[in-house]
């Protein structure tokens, strides 16, 4: 079974679960991995995020992103960030390869369990878009929200409940599974 590194994984990770993964959460520091597998990375992205000005990041988080890309390009993989994300200024459009052969895939999160539909975007790279596992898709009602806005209530029409900031940052299991199957199949 070929390993995976996961990069940047919560302490609590579904991938601590997994076999032939290389998980690397805060304590472990994913700077400290020393490269030669593909990657699942999910860099912290309060900082490029939608809402980064409402977020505390710590001083180096910012870089932690472009750091994982890095990564992703050299050794294969995905990078997995909000679909809002700057990171992705400046990318292809999605499905459109990049001079590092990368290319952007929007996908719902929902599509694998989360109960907020969790708009996300991932970076592959060492894979093309027909090589990519089989997605699951699905057109169910979203029951949850990430962040609810001011001056929708309870009782509104159309009104979701908001998950909670940890299940806002887990990656459903399913999707976790899907990332390194799809990370396995990416070459350098």
């Amino acid at each position: 079974m070929k390993k995976v590194a996961v990069l940047f994984a919560r302490a609590d990770s579904v991938y601590k679960t997994m076999p032939g993964c290389d998980v690397y959460d805060i304590d472990r520091d994913a700077r400290t991995w020393p490269g030669g597998a593909p990657v699942v990375a999910h860099p912290p992205c309060r900082a490029w995020s939608s809402l980064r000005h409402m977020a505390k990041p710590r001083p180096d988080e910012k870089a932690l992103a472009p750091w994982a890309l890095e990564q992703v390009r050299r050794f294969g993989g995905v990078l997995e960030h909000p679909r809002s994300s700057l990171l992705w200024q400046g990318m292809p459009k999605p499905g459109v390869r990049d001079e590092f052969g990368g290319w952007l895939l929007p996908i719902h999160q929902h599509w694998w369990g989360h109960r907020a539909e969790k708009p996300t975007c991932l970076y592959i790279a060492g894979i093309g878009p027909r090589e990519i596992p089989d997605m699951p898709m699905s057109f169910d009602m979203v029951t949850h929200k990430t962040v609810s806005w001011a001056g929708f209530r309870k009782g509104m029409p159309g009104w979701r409940g908001e998950v909670n900031k940890k299940e806002r940052e887990r990656t459903p299991p399913a999707l976790a599974e899907w990332l390194v199957d799809l990370a396995r199949r990416c070459a350098p």
